[in-house]
C-alpha cells in the first residue's frame, strides 16, 4: 500500500509530505525535535524535484540534513536564551521616555503596555533614561 502511495505521488512529493506532518506533529507534541527531521525531510523532497536521485542518496541527504540541523539548533539553543524568554533582563539596554518623572530615585517608564518602576538619578517627565540592570520588578536607569 504504502509502495503504490510512493509510487502515484512520487518520491519528491512523499518527502514533502512526510515533512509537512512531521512539522505538523510538532505544532501538537512540542519536543523542538520532529520540527528540524520535519524541514530535513522537506528540503529532500524540494532537492528531489530538482535533481531526481536513487533512495539510498536520498536517505543519506535526510540523514545528513536532519543532523545538521539538529546541531545547528542545538548549538543556537546553547548560545543563551532569546529576548521572549528574559522577561525584565531583555529590557536592559534599551531606552525609554520616561512616564512619570524620577522623584527621590523613583519614577516609571511605560514600555508598550506596561508601566514598570524604575530607580536613578531624578530626571523630568519625557527624559530619555536607559535601562541598566533588573531587580525583580524595579529597574535600574540612568539618564541620557
Amino acid at each position: 500500500m504504502i509502495a503504490s502511495f510512493v509510487e502515484t505521488i512520487g518520491p519528491a512529493w512523499t518527502w514533502i509530505l512526510i515533512g509537512l506532518v512531521l512539522m505538523g506533529t510538532e505544532l501538537v507534541a512540542s519536543g523542538v525535535f520532529l520540527i528540524w527531521l520535519g524541514l530535513a525531510a522537506l528540503v529532500t523532497g524540494l532537492q528531489i524535484l530538482l535533481v531526481p536521485m536513487p533512495w539510498q542518496g536520498q536517505i543519506l541527504l535526510f540523514g545528513g540534513l536532519s543532523v545538521a540541523f539538529a546541531v545547528v539548533a542545538s548549538r543556537r539553543a546553547k548560545a543563551g536564551p532569546n529576548a521572549l524568554n528574559q522577561g525584565a533582563r531583555g529590557l536592559v539596554g534599551r531606552d525609554y521616555p520616561l512616564a512619570a518623572p524620577i522623584v527621590a530615585g523613583e519614577g516609571r517608564i511605560r514600555v508598550n503596555d506596561t508601566l514598570w518602576r524604575v530607580t536613578g538619578p531624578d530626571a523630568p517627565l519625557g527624559s530619555r533614561v536607559r535601562v541598566t540592570g533588573v531587580e525583580g520588578t524595579l529597574l535600574t536607569v540612568v539618564a541620557l
